[in-house]
């Protein structure tokens, strides 16, 4: 059995400060360039904000036409853009903003073109041949400028980034220095009112100057605040503990002139602290691999999995699980397993069932008449015929009228799929069904409650196809399922 984490970075506020939301605006879109992809780069860039905690964000892709009453709502800017220029009134905004006392941070590739008055031509960036001489304050405001002659970086590698202003908020506490895995720009021309607070040696054996190079730097512009980052060429980059740690930091510091967020408590995150244990039980039938999709981004679940039997329903297990979901179809399951189980059920712990778990372990009728209520059969017993299945279908199944409030359903719509119908299978007078099949080749009951009076157990009959596995309303089934069976969702 193994632990599958879901993978997040995250920050740690400092303490037990509990400060109030700050609105974020990220401005992002275009490039002139065939790199820095925003579309990897600006959703990461929110995440790592909404992480803390701290903040509220919110993308704007589309940066032309953005006036005063479009930026009023913000506390602090996030520029994540190299493209066209915006108009004169949408950088006028954006400079009134900031000059009257809010805070922008600037990430890598704004540090050139057309802002400047260059233009991108024969592969490298030049004076503008229309005359532009670009944003006039836009050099103040980042407190730096570049000459088309001189915009380069070293070779893409991994190098120390170190705080040489350990005072100053955005630094005070960190450790001196952190990796950076980036180009190492060089030969940018700061102005007077840049404070460099974190700089690098850029390594002449990687094509460098030799010479200690700003990497992190900020700005009084007017009453506001200004980062200026250099790093952040790529999404590798940014996923860096340290860059993300100087980022959060430095939009907090751009947008308040304090920073109470502290460093990344981790690279990796789990799931958090409170999550619902979740043993996910698969084998003896095959599955799409985006099955394992349906846990990915769920903060709310820790799980682990389990290929057997022998390996799933070990002793004691409601001390380590709150919900068992089966995906599996084992024809056979030990005596001591089954205790195991059923003791985990008598104990209150959960159960869903989804798909081709129905036809699991056939000799067991507590099993199917008192806890899921429902059972296919693969070969007539018991006086009951065989069921029936096929692959390939279009159907519908939609909630139940009557049940449209329960908790599982909730944000739930009605499921066109593609997947495989079941039919002539038992079900129990003593299940509860919320949603149903409109299909002839399946039973009505598609998901219901199970008849135990001390578990919450649920079957989910969808889940055989990859499309159905990454439908977002049947991620949310699954999702409210487990919550509801754990009893946290009511």
């Amino acid at each position: 059995m193994h632990l599958v984490p879901a993978v997040f970075l995250a920050l740690a506020l400092s303490g037990a400060i509990q400060a109030a939301t700050l609105r974020v605006l990220v401005i992002t879109g275009q490039t002139d360039l065939p790199y820095h992809d925003w579309r990897e780069t600006a959703p990461f860039l929110r995440r790592v904000l909404e992480d803390t905690g701290r903040f509220e964000v919110k993308l704007l892709e589309e940066p032309r036409g953005l006036t005063a009453a479009t930026l009023d709502p913000y506390d602090v800017l996030v520029l994540n853009y190299n493209g066209p220029r915006w108009g004169g009134e949408s950088e006028r905004a954006v400079e009134a903003f900031v000059r009257g006392g809010k805070g922008m941070i600037a990430v890598h590739g704004v540090s050139y073109g057309r802002f400047f008055g260059m233009e991108f031509r024969d592969g490298r960036w030049v004076a503008s041949s229309t005359g532009d001489s670009g944003w006039a304050a836009y050099a103040e405001m980042l407190g730096a400028s570049w000459k088309p002659e001189n915009i380069g970086h070293s070779v893409r590698h991994v190098f120390p980034v170190k705080w040489v202003d350990p005072n100053h908020p955005i630094a005070r506490g960190l450790e001196p220095t952190f990796l950076a895995n980036d180009e190492l720009y060089h030969k940018l021309d700061l102005r007077p009112n840049a404070r460099v607070i974190a700089s690098a040696y850029s390594d002449p054996a990687m094509k460098g100057t030799g010479k200690d190079e700003p990497q992190i730097w900020t700005v009084n512009f007017g009453e506001g605040r200004v980062v200026h980052m250099t790093l952040g060429h790529d999404l590798a980059a940014m996923y860096q503990p340290g860059f993300v740690t100087a980022f959060v930091r430095g939009t907090e510091w751009a947008a308040t002139g304090e920073v109470t967020i502290g460093p990344v408590s981790a690279a990796v995150r789990g799931p958090d602290k409170d999550a619902v244990r979740l043993l996910v039980v698969t084998g003896a039938h095959s599955y799409p691999l985006s099955f394992y999709t349906l846990f990915e981004g769920r903060r709310d679940i820790r799980w682990e999995h389990a290929t057997s039997t022998t390996e799933a329903f070990r002793p004691k297990m409601a001390e380590r699980y709150d919900v068992v979901l089966l995906h599996d179809m084992h024809q056979q399951i030990g005596e001591a397993e089954r205790e195991n189980l059923r003791a985990f059920i008598e104990s209150g712990k959960g159960i869903v069932s989804v798909h081709h778990a129905i036809a699991s372990y056939p000799d067991w009728r507590w099993w199917r008449e008192e806890v899921l209520g429902g059972f296919y059969f693969i070969k007539p017993a018991d006086g009951h015929r065989a069921s029936e299945y096929k692959e390939g279908v279009d159907f519908v199944v939609k909630p139940v009228p009557a049940m449209a409030r329960h908790p599982v359903l909730r944000g739930v719509p009605p499921l066109p799929i593609h997947d495989e119908v079941y039919r002539h299978m038992w079900h129990s007078e003593k299940i509860t069904v919320l949603m149903e099949a409109d299909h002839p080749l399946n039973d009505r009951p598609a998901v219901y409650l199970g008849p135990h009076a001390k578990s919450r157990v649920i079957y989910i009959q969808p889940g055989h196809s990859d499309s159905t596995m990454r439908h977002p309303g049947f991620r949310r089934l699954v999702h409210n399922a487990i919550l509801w069976a754990a009893r946290r969702l009511d």
